[in-house]
Protein backbone atom coordinates (compact mmCIF):
# COMPACT_ATOMS: atom_id res chain seq x y z
CA UNK A 1 0.00 0.00 0.00
CA UNK A 2 3.22 2.36 0.86
CA UNK A 3 4.24 1.89 -3.19
CA UNK A 4 1.07 2.36 -4.10
CA UNK A 5 0.32 5.90 -2.20
CA UNK A 6 3.71 7.11 -3.46
CA UNK A 7 3.34 5.99 -7.31
CA UNK A 8 -0.29 7.96 -6.57
CA UNK A 9 1.36 11.26 -5.46
CA UNK A 10 4.34 10.78 -7.68
CA UNK A 11 2.10 10.77 -10.89
CA UNK A 12 0.04 12.85 -9.87
CA UNK A 13 2.74 15.73 -9.23
CA UNK A 14 4.24 15.05 -12.87
CA UNK A 15 1.26 15.47 -14.55
CA UNK A 16 0.11 18.19 -12.10
CA UNK A 17 2.81 20.23 -12.42
CA UNK A 18 3.74 19.74 -16.43
CA UNK A 19 -0.35 20.62 -17.28
CA UNK A 20 -1.10 22.84 -14.02
CA UNK A 21 -3.63 20.22 -12.91
CA UNK A 22 -1.92 20.77 -9.64
CA UNK A 23 -2.25 16.91 -8.89
CA UNK A 24 -5.90 17.26 -6.50
CA UNK A 25 -7.88 16.49 -9.47
CA UNK A 26 -6.06 13.13 -9.84
CA UNK A 27 -5.61 12.42 -6.38
CA UNK A 28 -8.89 12.92 -4.92
CA UNK A 29 -10.86 10.25 -7.70
CA UNK A 30 -7.67 7.81 -7.11
CA UNK A 31 -7.89 7.81 -3.41
CA UNK A 32 -11.94 7.78 -3.63
CA UNK A 33 -11.35 4.80 -5.89
CA UNK A 34 -9.17 2.99 -3.43
CA UNK A 35 -11.56 3.61 -0.60
CA UNK A 36 -9.30 3.50 2.55
CA UNK A 37 -9.80 6.75 3.98
CA UNK A 38 -12.72 9.38 4.39
CA UNK A 39 -13.42 11.76 2.47
CA UNK A 40 -11.71 14.49 4.75
CA UNK A 41 -8.38 12.57 5.16
CA UNK A 42 -8.27 12.40 1.35
CA UNK A 43 -8.87 16.34 1.27
CA UNK A 44 -5.75 16.34 3.98
CA UNK A 45 -3.88 14.25 1.84
CA UNK A 46 -4.39 15.43 -1.23
CA UNK A 47 -3.69 19.26 -0.28
CA UNK A 48 -0.45 18.32 1.54
CA UNK A 49 0.51 16.50 -1.62
CA UNK A 50 -0.14 19.03 -4.01
CA UNK A 51 1.41 21.65 -1.94
CA UNK A 52 4.70 20.05 -2.04
CA UNK A 53 4.73 20.00 -5.46
CA UNK A 54 3.82 23.67 -5.67
CA UNK A 55 5.85 24.53 -3.89
CA UNK A 56 8.84 22.98 -5.23
CA UNK A 57 7.66 23.70 -8.78
CA UNK A 58 7.65 26.97 -8.28
CA UNK A 59 11.20 27.10 -7.09
CA UNK A 60 12.36 25.18 -10.20
CA UNK A 61 10.18 28.13 -12.04
CA UNK A 62 11.92 30.77 -10.04
CA UNK A 63 15.17 29.79 -11.66
CA UNK A 64 14.20 29.81 -15.35
CA UNK A 65 13.85 32.93 -17.23
CA UNK A 66 11.58 31.29 -19.82
CA UNK A 67 8.67 30.83 -17.75
CA UNK A 68 5.95 33.54 -17.39
CA UNK A 69 4.49 34.12 -14.24
CA UNK A 70 1.42 37.02 -14.71
CA UNK A 71 2.61 38.89 -11.62
CA UNK A 72 -0.51 41.22 -12.04
CA UNK A 73 -3.19 38.67 -12.46
CA UNK A 74 -2.36 35.47 -10.69
CA UNK A 75 -1.93 37.26 -7.23
CA UNK A 76 -5.16 38.65 -7.71
CA UNK A 77 -6.89 35.32 -8.31
CA UNK A 78 -4.89 33.47 -5.65
CA UNK A 79 -6.06 36.08 -3.38
CA UNK A 80 -9.62 35.46 -4.71
CA UNK A 81 -9.23 31.76 -4.05
CA UNK A 82 -8.41 31.75 -0.66
CA UNK A 83 -11.10 33.61 0.67
CA UNK A 84 -13.35 31.29 -2.11
CA UNK A 85 -11.88 28.47 -0.45
CA UNK A 86 -12.55 29.03 3.16
CA UNK A 87 -16.02 29.55 1.82
CA UNK A 88 -16.43 26.31 -0.32
CA UNK A 89 -14.67 24.38 2.54
CA UNK A 90 -17.66 25.74 4.88
CA UNK A 91 -20.16 24.38 2.03
CA UNK A 92 -18.48 21.14 2.24
CA UNK A 93 -18.70 20.72 6.06
CA UNK A 94 -22.21 22.20 5.80
CA UNK A 95 -23.30 19.48 3.26
CA UNK A 96 -21.58 16.72 5.12
CA UNK A 97 -23.40 17.32 8.38
CA UNK A 98 -26.42 17.70 6.67
CA UNK A 99 -26.56 15.23 4.57
CA UNK A 100 -24.36 12.39 7.07
CA UNK A 101 -24.33 10.37 4.56
CA UNK A 102 -20.55 10.08 3.39
CA UNK A 103 -21.88 7.98 -0.05
CA UNK A 104 -24.40 11.13 -1.10
CA UNK A 105 -21.50 13.72 -0.59
CA UNK A 106 -19.05 11.59 -2.79
CA UNK A 107 -21.06 10.97 -5.60
CA UNK A 108 -22.37 14.61 -5.45
CA UNK A 109 -18.44 15.57 -5.57
CA UNK A 110 -17.50 12.86 -8.40
CA UNK A 111 -20.79 14.10 -10.39
CA UNK A 112 -19.84 17.77 -10.22
CA UNK A 113 -16.39 17.14 -10.61
CA UNK A 114 -17.16 15.15 -13.63
CA UNK A 115 -19.31 17.39 -15.53
CA UNK A 116 -16.77 20.48 -15.14
CA UNK A 117 -14.02 18.15 -16.46
CA UNK A 118 -16.38 17.15 -19.07
CA UNK A 119 -17.06 20.54 -20.22
CA UNK A 120 -13.51 21.85 -19.90
CA UNK A 121 -12.24 18.98 -22.28
CA UNK A 122 -14.85 20.06 -24.75
CA UNK A 123 -13.84 23.37 -24.46
CA UNK A 124 -10.04 22.72 -25.21
CA UNK A 125 -11.22 20.68 -28.41
CA UNK A 126 -12.94 23.17 -29.26
CA UNK A 127 -11.29 26.82 -28.08
CA UNK A 128 -9.66 27.31 -31.42
CA UNK A 129 -13.39 28.35 -32.61
CA UNK A 130 -14.13 30.64 -29.45
CA UNK A 131 -13.27 33.62 -28.37
CA UNK A 132 -11.30 34.37 -25.83
CA UNK A 133 -10.95 37.76 -23.73
CA UNK A 134 -8.54 39.98 -21.32
CA UNK A 135 -10.31 40.75 -18.26
CA UNK A 136 -8.46 44.21 -16.16
CA UNK A 137 -10.88 44.85 -13.96
CA UNK A 138 -8.89 44.07 -10.44
CA UNK A 139 -12.82 42.80 -8.72
CA UNK A 140 -13.85 40.94 -11.60
CA UNK A 141 -10.69 39.34 -11.15
CA UNK A 142 -10.64 39.18 -7.20
CA UNK A 143 -14.33 37.52 -7.94
CA UNK A 144 -13.13 34.58 -10.99
CA UNK A 145 -10.61 34.01 -7.80
CA UNK A 146 -13.14 33.69 -5.30
CA UNK A 147 -15.39 31.22 -8.00
CA UNK A 148 -12.32 29.16 -8.42
CA UNK A 149 -11.37 28.69 -4.81
CA UNK A 150 -14.91 28.07 -3.83
CA UNK A 151 -15.30 25.21 -6.16
CA UNK A 152 -11.78 23.89 -5.54
CA UNK A 153 -12.08 23.30 -1.91
CA UNK A 154 -15.60 22.20 -2.23
CA UNK A 155 -14.64 19.33 -4.64
CA UNK A 156 -11.32 18.62 -2.77
CA UNK A 157 -9.29 19.09 -5.84
CA UNK A 158 -7.36 22.14 -5.84
CA UNK A 159 -8.53 23.40 -9.06
CA UNK A 160 -5.59 22.91 -11.59
CA UNK A 161 -8.02 22.11 -14.86
CA UNK A 162 -10.39 24.59 -13.93
CA UNK A 163 -7.54 27.32 -13.76
CA UNK A 164 -6.04 26.43 -16.58
CA UNK A 165 -9.64 26.78 -18.62
CA UNK A 166 -10.53 30.31 -16.82
CA UNK A 167 -6.71 31.77 -17.29
CA UNK A 168 -7.64 30.53 -20.97
CA UNK A 169 -10.84 31.68 -21.36
CA UNK A 170 -10.85 35.54 -19.42
CA UNK A 171 -7.26 35.47 -19.71
CA UNK A 172 -6.27 34.71 -23.62
CA UNK A 173 -2.86 32.64 -22.20
CA UNK A 174 -1.89 29.73 -24.09
CA UNK A 175 -1.98 25.93 -22.27
CA UNK A 176 1.81 26.40 -21.37
CA UNK A 177 1.56 29.28 -19.53
CA UNK A 178 -2.17 29.25 -18.16
CA UNK A 179 0.00 25.62 -16.76
CA UNK A 180 2.33 27.51 -14.82
CA UNK A 181 -0.06 30.34 -13.42
CA UNK A 182 -2.21 27.55 -12.45
CA UNK A 183 0.74 26.09 -10.10
CA UNK A 184 1.25 29.65 -8.56
CA UNK A 185 -2.45 29.92 -8.21
CA UNK A 186 -2.91 26.50 -6.07
CA UNK A 187 0.09 27.07 -4.06
CA UNK A 188 -1.23 29.48 -2.21
CA UNK A 189 -5.23 27.77 -2.30
CA UNK A 190 -3.37 24.72 -0.79
CA UNK A 191 -1.80 26.64 1.98
CA UNK A 192 -4.67 28.23 2.98
CA UNK A 193 -6.52 25.28 2.69
CA UNK A 194 -4.54 23.56 5.12
CA UNK A 195 -4.20 26.57 7.69
CA UNK A 196 -7.92 27.09 7.42
CA UNK A 197 -8.57 22.57 8.64
CA UNK A 198 -5.33 23.38 11.20
CA UNK A 199 -7.76 26.52 13.17
CA UNK A 200 -10.83 24.45 12.67
CA UNK A 201 -11.21 20.89 12.71
CA UNK A 202 -7.53 19.70 13.31
CA UNK A 203 -5.85 17.09 12.13
CA UNK A 204 -6.89 14.68 15.30
CA UNK A 205 -9.18 12.61 13.52
CA UNK A 206 -7.71 11.82 10.27
CA UNK A 207 -5.27 8.88 9.19
CA UNK A 208 -2.48 10.61 7.98
CA UNK A 209 -0.15 7.73 7.52
CA UNK A 210 0.43 7.66 4.00
CA UNK A 211 1.28 11.40 4.34
CA UNK A 212 4.82 10.22 5.13
CA UNK A 213 4.90 8.50 1.43
CA UNK A 214 2.68 11.00 -0.44
CA UNK A 215 4.61 14.10 -0.01
CA UNK A 216 7.77 12.88 -1.35
CA UNK A 217 6.34 11.50 -4.11
CA UNK A 218 4.92 15.25 -4.37
CA UNK A 219 8.48 16.10 -4.59
CA UNK A 220 9.62 14.24 -7.13
CA UNK A 221 7.06 14.44 -9.05
CA UNK A 222 7.30 18.61 -8.93
CA UNK A 223 10.53 18.42 -9.68
CA UNK A 224 10.44 15.91 -12.27
CA UNK A 225 7.40 17.79 -14.03
CA UNK A 226 8.70 21.50 -13.85
CA UNK A 227 11.56 20.38 -15.56
CA UNK A 228 10.15 18.87 -18.21
CA UNK A 229 7.27 21.45 -18.74
CA UNK A 230 10.11 23.80 -20.27
CA UNK A 231 10.73 21.60 -22.52
CA UNK A 232 7.56 20.70 -23.67
CA UNK A 233 5.68 23.05 -26.44
CA UNK A 234 2.36 24.30 -25.96
CA UNK A 235 0.81 21.66 -28.30
CA UNK A 236 2.62 18.73 -25.88
CA UNK A 237 1.19 20.50 -23.04
CA UNK A 238 -2.42 20.58 -24.38
CA UNK A 239 -2.38 16.65 -25.29
CA UNK A 240 -0.98 16.11 -21.75
CA UNK A 241 -3.83 18.44 -20.54
CA UNK A 242 -6.30 16.89 -22.31
CA UNK A 243 -5.80 13.29 -22.02
CA UNK A 244 -5.67 13.77 -18.04
CA UNK A 245 -8.46 14.99 -17.59
CA UNK A 246 -10.36 12.74 -20.05
CA UNK A 247 -9.16 9.92 -18.14
CA UNK A 248 -9.91 11.34 -14.82
CA UNK A 249 -13.79 11.94 -16.26
CA UNK A 250 -13.72 8.11 -16.89
CA UNK A 251 -12.28 7.18 -13.50
CA UNK A 252 -14.91 9.50 -11.49
CA UNK A 253 -17.65 8.38 -13.64
CA UNK A 254 -17.05 4.66 -12.12
CA UNK A 255 -16.34 5.85 -8.74
CA UNK A 256 -20.36 7.07 -9.25
CA UNK A 257 -21.80 4.15 -10.45
CA UNK A 258 -19.34 2.03 -7.63
CA UNK A 259 -20.91 4.28 -5.05
CA UNK A 260 -24.62 4.31 -5.95
CA UNK A 261 -24.40 0.64 -6.40
CA UNK A 262 -22.90 0.17 -2.96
Amino acid sequence: MIIIYFIVGLFASILGSIAGLGGGVIIKPILDLLGHFDLATIGILSAATVLSMATVSLIQYGTNKDVKIDKTTSPIIAIGSIIGGSSGKALFNLLTLSVNIPTVTAIIQSAVLATLLLLIYIYFKRKHRLNTFVLQNKWIILGVGFLLGLLSAFLGIGGGPINVAILSLLFSMNTKDAAINSIFIIFFSQLSALILIAFTTGYGNADLSMLYFMIPGGILGGMIGSAMVTKLTNMHVEKIFNISVLLMVCINLYNILQAAMS
